[in-house]
């Protein structure tokens, strides 16, 4: 698949106000809804001074995801453009509830449910009776979901520069060698193999088993979503660029998502230990991720800065080496927000100055 970049042909220079606000429209709904239930949570500690810090956990909780995710829709925005409406469609909404319900809400509780070997109705007890224990299983349980999230995402940061087709290079001396290589077969597999094997060495024998495991399964989930998705693409009968995006890339931007999702809800926990209060926050915020991601579709943003996707690419890779990296060391979710928007920042700032520079 050719990265080159084509003028956009729908949306045109921008979104009017009038779009911003059709596009955000469920996204400020579910704020409004989230916001009243958050209220009400916190009505319950029977002061105003409950009430208001459980509605300030929600706001930052929604800010925490929003800045760890955009890359995640701008990536997301990418493999949509290719998908059919009809698949595009589903996304937006099996998939959000997929993403607001699954990971937001019932991943947790599979995690203590796994970790705990209790029933799911005890899990719930549990978040809701014991909120400090529930706590501590979910942090407990950081090490294998960073090094199967981790994995998973640099396979996805390696395969966007490790392709011979890509002919638009932001780091040119850099991401032209990436795509000369990428002829090699199975060089992505390669060095994230050894990234796994620098980081489990530096840790204990026990930690470490955990860690690999867990970063062999990451290596092939991402190996199994794309023989999938390419196996019912081609039984579907696509030929075409444009005919492809069906099931297969369904499955795919949900795994991402899911992988993008690890880090801020383990994270979350450190802001509060009420499960329902994570829920709203980090909801609120993936509504706004999941109606970037259209925006960015629907006004051919991508096609308008031509970086744009190389700095979501870069920020994924980051993203992944400080999953690994928190296997040895705490780092702050703030670090990594900025880390992502600091590249995105600079990646759209190079495609203005691009489009100045080449605009007759």
């Amino acid at each position: 698949m050719s990265h080159t970049r084509t003028p956009a042909s729908i949306g045109g220079a921008g979104p009017s106000q009038r779009g911003v606000l059709r596009h955000f429209r469920w996204a400020f709904a579910v704020t409004a809804i989230g916001l009243a239930l958050g209220a009400a949570l916190g009505q319950s500690s029977g002061t105003l001074g409950g009430m208001a810090t459980v509605l300030m956990i929600c706001a930052v909780l929604a800010v925490l995801e929003i800045s760890l995710s955009f890359d995640n829709a701008i990536v997301n925005a990418n493999k949509l453009k290719q998908m059919t409406p009809e698949w595009q469609h589903r996304f937006l909404t099996w998939g959000i509830l997929i993403a607001v319900f699954g990971m937001r809400i019932v991943f947790p509780l599979l995690i203590v449910v796994i970790a705990a070997r209790i029933g799911p109705w005890e899990a719930v007890v549990l978040a809701a009776s014991d909120p400090d224990r529930y706590a501590r299983i979910m942090q407990e349980a950081h090490l294998p979901i960073a090094a199967f999230g981790g994995t998973f995402l640099m396979m996805v940061g390696l395969s966007f520069f490790f392709d011979k087709e890509k002919d638009v290079h932001w780091v040119r001396w850099f991401e032209r060698k990436m795509a000369q290589y990428a002829t090699i077969r199975g060089v992505e597999v390669a060095i994230v193999l050894l990234l796994v094997l620098a980081f489990s060495s530096q840790l204990q024998e026990a930690q470490s088993e955990v860690f690999f495991r867990s970063a062999i399964w990451g290596l092939l989930t991402f190996l199994c979503v794309k023989v999938v998705g390419g196996l019912l693409d081609h039984s579907r009968g696509a030929v075409t660029a444009g005919a492809k995006g069906g099931l297969g890339a369904f499955l795919y931007l949900e795994v991402l998502d899911a992988s993008f999702s690890f880090d801020g809800v383990i994270g979350a926990f450190a802001l509060s230990q009420n499960l329902f209060v994570i829920a709203i926050g980090l909801g609120i915020g993936a509504m706004f991720v999941r109606s970037t991601t259209i925006m960015l579709v629907e006004n051919g943003t991508l096609t308008q800065y031509r970086y744009l996707e190389h700095g979501a690419f870069y920020a994924i890779i980051v993203l992944s080496v400080v999953m690994f990296a928190q296997s040895l060391v705490h780092i702050p979710e703030v670090i990594t927000g900025l880390a992502g928007a600091v590249l995105i920042g600079i990646s759209l700032w190079s495609s203005i100055a691009w489009n100045r520079k080449n605009t007759t």
